[in-house]
């Protein structure tokens, strides 16, 4: 198969009706599979009505069949077709967020979606995507979009067409380019089939932020159990590793570079994963700086591109310093643990 790629301007006016677009949306009606640029990652898209479409989405991935996706709309009026309720906290968040990168869970209505977009549960996870492309596409081909991350399955998720190319060329009929990505790690899922809305996935949209809007809220235990069934994506199995073994390190700068002495000394190729701040004074085979410390932003929109960049390296182990577990620093953790299979080496 040969990947077709779109290069489109998100800035140019009418985009709905950009040449590009409606080939795209062509694609998508005819149950092909198109990556698209969104606000947090790429995403790889197909028809959410139809099984032949989810099924090259989880074929092109090798993505595992019990994990659910996550539904894209263009405007709130397509939730009536497929969702059986809208709880008034969810219409309060679609306000605050929407289109953004949050993701809220619904229970669905039988018989309209493909089974396996939802992973046969009794709910649905739906976003609006804060993208023009995204929105344009959606809105061209009039169909809700079944759209994980548009790389393969358990690798890092990709902020720019190059990465879906890296991985999925040759596999998916064709991707957007669109040019970079904004915020760089996956959208929060939240519950709000529950009476105290549930964080099932921190993402763009921190639980300080979520709480503002509608008070109380409470994260899922299940975040750390791998033996869930999972209710949204990103809840199980390793995702977003490098090659290398990923280890994260909690201790002092002199901590982390006596690790990395200790594995040169082995004779490995030794890969570390910093911020701005510290990037000159820790010396090993490779050192890159994924964005300032006292920015977390700019941490959560580099991580994923960093972690491809140790593979281009060829290092054979990675070391990571950690991160506050508050804000945006949550949606970075996770994505660091799942990264390094929760391997954690304290000082």
């Amino acid at each position: 198969m040969n990947t077709k790629v779109w290069k489109v301007d998100k800035y140019v006016d009418n985009l709905e009706n950009n040449p590009q677009v409606v080939d795209a949306a062509n694609f998508l009606r005819d149950n092909e599979v198109v990556a698209l640029p969104t606000e947090t990652v790429y995403g790889l898209g197909g028809n959410a009505t139809s099984d032949v479409a989810v099924a090259k989405i989880f074929a092109a991935k090798g993505r595992p069949s019990d994990n659910p996706l996550i539904i894209h709309i263009a405007e709130k009026k397509q939730l009536s077709t497929f969702v059986a309720e809208v709880p008034d906290k969810a219409e309060v968040l679609m306000e605050a967020f929407w289109p953004g990168p949050l993701t809220i869970i619904f229970k669905k209505k039988e018989g309209v979606l493909a089974e396996s977009a939802t992973a046969g549960l009794e709910t649905v996870a739906v976003r609006m995507p804060d993208h023009p492309v995204a929105l344009a596409l959606l809105k061209s081909c009039g169909l809700p979009i079944a759209a994980p991350s548009a790389n393969s399955s358990g690798k890092p998720s990709p902020t720019n067409a190059q990465h879906v190319l890296d991985d999925l060329n040759g596999k998916i009929a064709g991707v957007i380019d669109g040019g970079a990505t904004g915020i760089g790690v996956e959208s929060t899922v939240i519950d709000c089939t529950e009476a105290i809305p549930v964080i099932l996935r921190p993402g763009g949209v921190t639980k300080e932020q979520l709480k503002a809007v509608i008070g109380e809220v409470r994260v899922d235990a299940a975040l750390t159990d791998e033996a869930a069934r999972p209710k949204a994506p990103g809840m199980k199995y390793q995702h977003y590793a490098p090659n290398a073994p990923l280890f994260m390190v909690s201790g002092t700068t002199q901590f982390l570079q006596s690790l990395v002495e200790e594995k040169r000394t082995a004779g490995l190729r030794v890969g570390v994963l910093t911020t701005e701040e510290q990037v000159d004074v820790l010396e090993a085979d490779v050192v890159l700086a994924c964005g300032k410390r006292a920015e977390l932003e700019t941490v959560a929109t580099a991580l994923y591109d960093t972690l491809r960049k140790f593979n281009l390296e060829q290092v054979d182990i990675i070391f990571s310093e950690v991160f506050p577990n508050e804000g945006v620093g949550n949606a970075i953790m996770n994505r660091l643990q799942k990264a390094a299979g929760n391997k954690l080496i304290a000082e």
